[in-house]
């Protein structure tokens, strides 16, 4: 009963400590029952209109979306097996009533009556979006497939939901379950203290002596950057590009090879059975790009901009490296011998810059920016229920202190917590009749916790990190559009969705913004000016193999989708990287085995969309460099046509509104030195 589940009470804010593996079940099959009786009764409705038809259906999936964004969430950052295992269980009833219902011909048949009724004019544009994205997700899931294919659909939908999960918890466990236990303390030479402490504490937590090194971002970066031991560093860099694989330490253990060519398989299947050519083409149908061609197109311009550079940038590290007596670089010597460069060029390091950014000061620093950018006022409430003693809560208050967004904030690395760094839409935005919903978000990154005698210390990069987190939960929370289906990030096109989160990294490259968000975690004192100058001068160092690398992910994200024979995926990833990389990775890398993004996420076919969406960021931030970088009726202007308006209307029409123009790629090339 309702009562004792409380995934099925309602509620403002989830109740996270009542919340069992025992519920979750129980709660989706409750849910899902009650949304059918409803649904059934909706559908025999003769003449449907916004508020008896539409209308409910919407309260329908936002309960469902509500209370399993909650176990998702859960189910991401808590050590818990039992809570993963039902978690896993529920994912195929999910993916089955998701699909019956957008497979639903007399559903599907009363939303065109809806949209082809004479009242769809004078709906909203807001109103018109979701009908109109209603209708395609409908064609999208075989609504006009004969009974037979449908079922053959939904088969696929719910193995490919099945084996998502599945090699995201392989990465999981691969990833707690290496580690690097170092008992010589000579060995630990070059690396830097906070990263020696951290390594510490872990050991004593495993109760062993000396230093652990995990494949956790906090210590894994650290380590491949920073140890001198080039043996060891090998060994940190063969694990982690290994993982899930059958190759390394571990191999064969949690490997992931077999899960992609099925993955790959059913996503083809999928794509033939609705008639599309494969599935790039199958995928294009909800975002910006046209289509596969405009993608490779746009790849390939940037490749061209990127590769001399990349080429001149590799042969200066080689350069550097063998003066340091290094014949040949091996990927484990990329990072290494990259940082001591980056030191010998502008005399500064991620390190170096680390005391200047305790995680207080920054965050201090960054709401700052919120309010001088949009008049608004980030307060932290102690009074509200967390899932772990790390979390903590935030409300976002317009100048009246009224509230328009909450978040909560996750920073820390933990074992049994994923990797990675995103921001969960929680409960979206609603208005009705009854009143406003308020949107609330999680922010979830991988800090390094504090130290006994130190607070947690944020490098450049985790602030840059923090800044594109918040951008997103901006975007969420933020918006106004009544409609929980198109507000916030929801019915934005997936390769137009990192824009806010790209534009707010610009922020913490500016200089008047680094004094803001930092501040010496003994003396207080903001970064020095040297150090500011040094570190913008950072920005455009290796930018072409950075780029090269981003467009090595997506090309061969596109090219093992492309296609409706299987692939051979090691094959295909060694084909792209002899055409776009100028280095090439050791054999036995197997960095697709944890590339989580395509197979577990939703960036399959889309991978793309991070350079995409900074073409778009980079030139609507090219207006505030005209402006004034807290210009306010540039600010005003991005949060009203951007921010506020979510996957209410066409993206490049809201970029449109903002920019006075098409988005062109010079500021992009321009930030990233890569034009002539």
């Amino acid at each position: 009963m309702a009562k004792d589940n409380p995934l099925l009470m309602p509620h403002d804010m989830p109740p996270f400590s009542s919340i069992k593996a025992k519920h979750i079940r129980p709660a989706l099959e409750s849910i899902i029952a009650d949304n059918q009786r409803t649904i059934d009764a909706l559908v025999k409705i003769e003449d449907p209109d916004w508020d008896i038809f539409i209308q409910p259906l919407e309260e329908l999936d936002e309960r469902l979306s509500k209370m399993w964004d909650t176990v998702s969430l859960l189910n991401a950052v808590l050590d818990d097996e039992v809570f993963r295992e039902n978690y896993r269980l529920c994912l195929p009833i999910l993916s089955d009533y998701t699909t019956r219902l957008t497979q639903n011909k007399q559903l599907y048949r009363r939303y065109q009556s809806v949209r082809d009724s004479s009242s769809f004019a004078d709906f909203d544009l807001a109103q018109q979006t979701l009908i109109e994205n209603a209708l395609r997700d409908f064609r999208l899931s075989g609504v006009a497939l004969p009974e037979a294919k449908k079922e053959s659909f939904r088969a696929i939908q719910s193995e490919l939901s099945i084996l998502s999960n599945r090699f995201e918890k392989n990465v999981l466990d691969a990833t707690d379950h290496w580690f690097l236990h170092i008992l010589d303390e000579k060995k630990l030479s070059g690396l830097p203290d906070t990263a020696i402490s951290l390594a510490r504490e872990q050991a004593t937590h495993k109760a062993l002596d000396g230093w652990v090194f995990s494949l956790q971002a906090p210590y894994y970066i650290p380590f491949i950057m920073f140890a001198d031991d080039r043996v060891l560093r090998r060994q940190m860099y063969e694990a982690h590009v290994t993982r899930a694989s059958d190759a390394g330490p571990d191999a064969g253990r949690w490997d992931n090879s077999t899960i992609i060519d099925n993955i790959l398989k059913l996503r083809r299947e999928k794509a033939a059975l609705l008639g599309f050519d494969d599935y790039v083409d199958y995928a294009l149908q909800t975002r910006m790009a046209e289509n596969s061609h405009t993608v490779s197109a746009f790849l390939s311009q940037l490749s061209a901009a990127a590769k001399p550079a990349a080429q001149r940038e590799l042969l200066e590290l080689s350069a550097f490296a063998s003066q340091e007596g290094i014949s040949e670089l091996q990927a484990w010597d990329l990072p290494y011998y990259s940082e001591k460069l980056r030191q010998r060029l502008y005399d500064i390091s991620q390190e170096d810059v680390r005391p200047w950014f305790p995680l207080d000061s920054v965050l201090h620093g960054l709401f700052e920016v919120i309010n001088r950018l949009f008049g608004l006022t980030v307060k932290r409430n102690n009074n509200v229920e967390i899932w772990h003693t790390d979390v903590r809560y935030y409300e976002i208050c317009d100048n009246a202190g009224a509230v328009r967004g909450r978040f909560f904030l996750d920073l820390f690395a933990r074992k049994g917590k994923r990797g990675g760094a995103w921001m969960g839409d929680g409960i979206s935005y609603k208005k009705t009749s009854k009143g406003v919903q308020k949107p609330l978000a999680w922010l979830v990154t991988n800090f390094s916790p504090p130290a006994p005698d130190k607070p947690s210390l944020l490098s450049h990069d985790e602030v840059i990190t923090l800044f594109h987190e918040f951008g997103h939960g901006l975007h969420h929370l933020l918006t106004r559009v009544a409609y929980p289906a198109v507000s916030g990030i929801n019915g934005v096109p997936w390769d137009a969705v990192e824009l806010p989160s790209q534009m707010m990294e610009n922020w913490a490259w500016q200089n008047e913004v680094l004094k803001m968000i930092s501040g010496h975690f003994e003396t207080g004192e903001p970064l020095p000016v040297k150090m500011v100058t040094r570190l913008n001068e950072t920005k455009i160092f290796q930018a072409g193999m950075l780029l090269l690398r981003q467009l090595e992910f997506a090309l061969f994200d596109l090219t093992i989708h492309q296609g409706t024979v299987s692939v051979d995926v090691q094959q295909t990833l060694d084909q792209v990287r002899a055409e776009v990389c100028v280095f090439i990775p050791p054999e036995f890398n197997r960095f697709q085995n944890s590339f989580s993004h395509i197979f577990s996420g939703g960036y399959a076919s889309g991978y793309y969309s991070y350079s995409w969406a900074e073409v778009l960021s980079a030139d609507a931030f090219s207006l505030f460099e005209e402006k004034g970088i807290f210009d306010s009726d540039t600010a005003l202007s991005f949060l009203k046509n951007i921010l506020e308006k979510g996957g209410s209307q066409d993206t490049l029409t809201l970029f449109r509104a903002f920019r006075g123009r098409d988005p062109v790629i010079d500021a992009l090339l321009r930030h990233r030195g890569l034009t002539a």
